[in-house]
């Protein structure tokens, strides 16, 4: 069964052609044309995939992406901006977006984004050092991974993570102990050059860091190295 995607753009010629284009690519596209009727699809149909305009009628982007996130629909989300401005791009990214596009932009560049995007939510097949326990377990202090299932916890607890997310923290994991930079997991993570932009990674690490360090500001799981990266490593027993 092709997978299903849902596009979200009040401009209806950047609607058909993206419509024509990822049908092509061989994606069943579903389509609407406001932000009330894109979040009221996206809840009944689920689709695996969100293409979202950032500035749409009725309720925006941002919105849409906000109420997804807190009814805990964690699909996949593609922003498209019209805006050049780093606080849209980062608050979308905030908000749970997986990536973004700046319009203009060309429809194959969409599709080979989308593709990325859908080909990282479904495989994990990275098998570098890893620590692996019972059923493909990763166990780094109180956190455990466990990329066959989809599922991550701190403790007993559950964490709520975007798909995004989720893969970034198994890339980590995978890696314990080691530094990576930020356009190594740029490459591995959003399978892609992103133009040099890394600070989709810082806040991507921010979001992370929010759900399982207790102090951000003093994490003891994702370290900063300055002028590198980051690296995940297990807790010390004296911080």
């Amino acid at each position: 069964m092709s997978k299903r995607i849902l596009v979200v753009d009040d401009e209806q010629s950047i609607s058909t052609l993206l419509k024509y284009n990822l049908e092509q690519a061989g994606y069943h596209v579903l389509t609407a044309m406001d932000g009330e009727e894109g979040l009221h699809i996206c809840i009944k149909e689920q689709p695996d995939l969100l293409v979202l305009d950032l500035m749409l009628p009725k309720m925006d982007g941002i919105e849409v992406c906000k109420q997804l996130r807190q009814r805990k629909l964690m699909v996949p989300i593609l922003m498209l901006t019209a805006k050049d401005d780093e606080f849209d791009k980062v608050l979308g990214l905030e908000l749970g977006a997986d990536d973004y596009m700046t319009k203009p932009f060309s429809p194959r560049e969409v599709v080979a984004r989308i593709k990325a995007i859908l080909r990282r939510s479904q495989s994990h097949a990275d098998t570098e050092t890893i620590e692996i326990e019972d059923a493909n377990q990763i166990i780094i202090g109180d956190l455990r991974v466990l990329p066959d299932h989809y599922e991550a916890y701190y403790g007993k607890e559950r964490l709520d993570l975007t798909p995004k997310e989720f893969e970034l923290l198994v890339y980590l994991a995978k890696h314990k102990g080691r530094v990576l930079t930020r356009d190594q997991l740029l490459s591995a993570v959003w399978n892609y050059d992103f133009a040099g932009d890394t600070r989709i990674v810082d806040v991507h690490i921010s979001h992370l860091r929010e759900k399982i360090e207790r102090n951000t500001k003093k994490p003891l799981y994702i370290k900063t190295i300055r002028g590198l990266g980051y690296k995940l490593e297990e807790p010390k027993m004296n911080e």
